[in-house]
């Protein structure tokens, strides 16, 4: 992961709700499957009070709908436009959560305290394109999670997505067909990563804009995760995928001992 994934964020923030068909609505929805899911793993912890670390936040997608439902969030990522954007849009719907800038690969360094929960979401660890990064940001999620805490990711399938390397994504298409969002896949020869040319196509004042942003991922499978996890501590790891949790991307959950 170098300076190419800062500017990518950096320079998709203000667009990112795009993305989405309703990006508010998206942060209600997350956040209630989310916060189903986080409480039907901490069986011990009743009501509010999760202490939850978001350490790749983005705008807030998952943090501000987890905060909404009384988590206490603290969110990082390592986009300060992603960060400064996230704190006003917290600001704007009475939401607290404490935001900063920090790596995840250094949480220690960059952020204090432990917690309940740590969260990755939205594919963020395939930003990781070597074993020794994956290694430094698994140790550093583990330093941050709280003794019987639980460490929550979600990631793209690669295992099934290997099998047929697709080129690009379904077009998703909004606003009355005035936006439509898509991806291309540029995949490596050897399959290993591929770049992701994103785009972001709109009609405006009567002319079509195309806004492209690009950045690399690491198709990591999931027994290459779950080693990696394993090699830090982390013990009874577990995949859960869309078709039970309701979530639009697996989720891989696993724990710190007491």
């Amino acid at each position: 992961m170098d300076e190419s994934v800062i500017d990518f964020y950096d320079d998709l923030a203000k667009d990112y709700h795009h993305i989405f068909v309703d990006w508010h609505h998206a942060v209600s929805w997350q956040g209630e499957i989310l916060s189903k899911f986080i409480h039907s793993k901490l069986a011990s912890a009743h009501g509010e009070g999760i202490s939850l670390l978001d350490c790749s936040c983005g705008i807030g997608t998952q943090a501000i709908g987890l905060a909404e439902r009384g988590f206490i969030v603290t969110g990082t990522d390592l986009s300060p436009v992603s960060i400064e954007r996230a704190a006003k849009e917290a600001e704007s719907l009475g939401v607290e959560i404490n935001f900063g800038v920090a790596d995840f690969r250094i949480l220690a360094q960059e952020v204090s305290g432990v917690y309940d929960v740590v969260l990755t979401a939205d594919n963020a660890v395939p930003h990781l394109l070597t074993d020794e990064d994956l290694v430094a940001a698994a140790s550093s999620m583990y330093e941050k999670v709280k003794d019987g805490g639980l460490l929550l990711l979600t990631i793209r399938d690669y295992d099934e997505l290997l099998k047929e390397k697709p080129r690009a994504t379904e077009p998703r298409v909004f606003d009355q067909g005035k936006r439509i969002v898509f991806q291309v896949w540029d995949w490596a020869d050897d399959a290993r990563t591929y770049q992701t040319n994103h785009f972001i196509v709109q009609e405006m004042n009567g002319q079509w804009v195309t806004k492209h942003n690009r950045t690399r991922y690491r198709a990591l499978l999931r027994e290459e995760l779950q080693q990696i996890l394993r090699s830090v501590g982390f013990v009874d790891i577990e995949w859960t995928m869309p078709a039970e949790s309701g979530y639009y991307q697996p989720i891989v959950t696993a724990w710190k001992n007491v």
